[in-house]
């Protein structure tokens, strides 16, 4: 909980602090925050609207289902959080050159391919697969329980990593502030998903998620080093790694179009 705090005030700041460091006197650097850096604000604000959505509307799951169901809480979820997310997404597209640009790898032989590998295995760890297809389109009836098998064995929290990973190779190709406003937003929303997650399986499972914990890590690998965890290749070999593969694939052919979108996005 500490680390999304952390993160979100992180957003907070580097803007000011890239103003501070261009700007000559006060009044520039209160025109640099009312201009350059002014979507700096607004993408948090969209970010912190969108994780109060998100993770409102999960720690409400219980109830909620108590007298709607799983099935229209699922949809009801999925019509609240899809829209803010293609929301942040075109924002994010439409002004990641925004502020100061703090380096430049684009051009450096091997820099692309390396981003590349990188966003498309965070996708793997952001749709971790673990979970069944059917549920999350409410086909089946969706349940909230406790997973411990394929890359749950690597770390409990791969969406949070995976995010991690997707940020890390953004912020290093594009090189603005924009970047690393987004990536504090939305790592502080991560981890603040991760730190509510174990404490709605605690509030369920009781001493079966202490007991889940303790086998599992946080940290990724640590539970496979240290023994806790030993890794079966069987259960990676899910047919939701095609249905990733093939949206990695069909996003790195949109790619191009999609970052032509700043072209007809009226913000």
């Amino acid at each position: 909980l500490k680390a999304a705090f952390a993160n979100f005030a992180a957003g907070l700041l580097v803007p000011a602090l890239a103003a501070a460091y261009q700007a000559g006197s006060l009044e520039e650097f209160q025109t640099l925050m009312s201009t350059r850096y002014v979507s700096h604000y607004e993408l948090l604000a969209l970010l912190l609207a969108f994780g109060t959505a998100h993770s409102g509307l999960a720690s409400l799951r219980a109830t909620v289902t108590e007298v709607i169901g799983e099935r229209l809480y699922r949809v009801g979820f999925a019509f609240v959080s899809i829209p803010w997310a293609v929301l942040n997404i075109a924002f994010f597209i439409a002004h990641r050159y925004d502020g100061m640009q703090l380096w430049r790898i684009q051009g450096i032989p091997g820099a692309s391919e390396v981003v590349w590998i990188s966003a498309a295995l965070s996708f793997y760890l952001l749709y971790p697969a673990t979970f069944n297809l059917l549920e999350i389109a409410a086909v089946q009836k969706p349940t909230f329980r406790i997973y411990e098998t394929g890359i749950m064995r690597i770390t409990r929290h791969p969406q949070l990593w995976g995010q991690v990973l997707w940020c890390i190779c953004h912020t290093a190709w594009i090189g603005t502030t924009m970047p690393l406003v987004a990536s504090a937003g939305l790592l502080a929303h991560h981890f603040l998903g991760a730190w509510n997650g174990d404490r709605r399986l605690r509030l369920k499972y009781g001493k079966e998620w202490e007991q889940y914990a303790e086998r599992t890590s946080l940290v990724p690998f640590e539970a496979v080093l240290d023994g806790r965890q030993k890794l079966d290749i069987w259960e990676f070999l899910k047919p939701a790694y095609i249905g990733v593969t093939a949206f990695v694939f069909g996003l790195s052919k949109a790619h191009p179009i999609l970052l032509r979108a700043k072209e007809v996005i009226p913000f």
